[in-house]
């Protein structure tokens, strides 16, 4: 079991599912999706009638799970003045 496994309980990474990207356990919804949504300026409801198989407690888990990545991640994306 890996690290997201353990600490996430509605995420999975599986090579066998979506090539290995993070979804949501039991689908096959990348979390990148809902979290293009929100970066859209959606709100969660608005992910919900889309996607009616995730709830709120998903979608913030998914936002915690980023927050993981950017805290953790070894590998920087770089970031230049536009």
């Amino acid at each position: 079991m890996d690290a997201v496994q353990e600490k996430f309980k509605y995420i999975e990474r599986n090579p066998q599912i979506c090539g290995g990207v993070p979804v949501f356990k039991g689908t096959r919804i990348p979390i990148h999706v809902v979290l293009d949504f929100l970066s859209a300026g959606d709100k969660i409801e608005t992910i919900i009638e889309n996607y009616p198989q995730l709830s709120q407690e998903q979608i913030r888990e998914a936002i915690g799970y980023v927050s993981e990545l950017a805290r953790y991640k070894e590998e920087e994306i770089e970031i230049t003045d536009r």
